[in-house]
């Protein structure tokens, strides 16, 4: 792969890998797209409602002189899902990476959350994990290698107020790492998993004017946290210099939990 320059980049740390990001359109998803393109990995862009953004990215990925394409799928619905990774396994052979981004946010109080609010939260935070993970990790134990990451919170740790069923998702999220990463470490794949902490993207643009001075204050660093700082952190843990490294959940927050 070459840079922008033209002059070829060396020690390439994701060189020949195949990655699927989840929700890989916007804002996080799209910069670990972009990096993971940048580290020599071909990248399956995966999107649930935005094609346009979808085909944007896979465009950058091609830019940077990888393949890419983009895969619409649901990931609360298991169907959709092992559909979506049988057209990966059959295009490219395997599945080296899998990083499961996808998710949607709620900001309500338990009191004003209806249960189809809640269920809905579940299906796509928790069960998409659960699906992804499932369909992808049958493949991966043949090959004995793989590595997965989910994207969680740092709320899952810390809890906030009107956040409670996105709390608990992600609280789920860290459990269910911490879980499947015993139980396919004989095979050789590693699961980790990130806690981004408050990160500006377009989740987040609507409570920025309100909370940008609360958030500045919260943060020891100062500032608030860019997709490209998480996706640097998945680089890392998808390489081989995170082959150690398995069940761990690691946070981007700017040390919002120093308390």
């Amino acid at each position: 792969m070459k840079d922008f320059k033209g002059v070829e980049k060396q020690n390439m740390l994701l060189k020949g890998k195949i990655a699927l990001v989840t929700g890989g359109s916007r804002g996080i998803g799209k910069a670990i797209c972009l990096s993971m393109a940048e580290e020599g990995a071909d990248v399956v862009v995966n999107f649930a409602h935005h094609e346009e953004a979808a085909l944007e990215v896979v465009n950058l990925v091609k830019k940077r002189g990888r393949k890419g394409f983009p895969i619409q799928a649901d990931v609360s619905s298991l169907r959709d899902v092992e559909r979506m990774i049988n057209k990966i396994v059959d295009f490219f052979g395997r599945i080296d990476i899998l990083v499961n981004n996808a998710g949607v946010y709620l900001e309500k109080e338990v009191v004003n959350t209806s249960e189809e609010e809640w269920d809905y939260l579940m299906s796509v935070n928790l069960k998409g994990v659960f699906n992804c993970c499932k369909a992808t990790i049958s493949h991966m134990i043949k090959r004995k290698t793989g590595k997965i990451i989910n994207i969680a919170s740092f709320v899952g740790k810390r809890g906030s107020r009107g956040h409670a069923a996105y709390a608990a998702s992600k609280a789920g999220v860290h459990a269910f790492t911490r879980s499947l990463a015993r139980e396919v470490a004989l095979y050789g794949i590693c699961v980790n998993c990130v806690d981004p902490g408050r990160v500006r993207t377009d989740m987040t643009e609507p409570f920025y004017a309100k909370e940008k001075d609360r958030w500045l204050s919260d943060t020891p660093l100062g500032r608030l946290g860019t997709p490209q700082d998480v996706a640097n952190v998945v680089v890392f843990l998808a390489s081989s210099r995170a082959d150690y490294i398995t069940g761990e959940t690691i946070e981007v927050n700017g040390g919002l939990l120093m308390d």
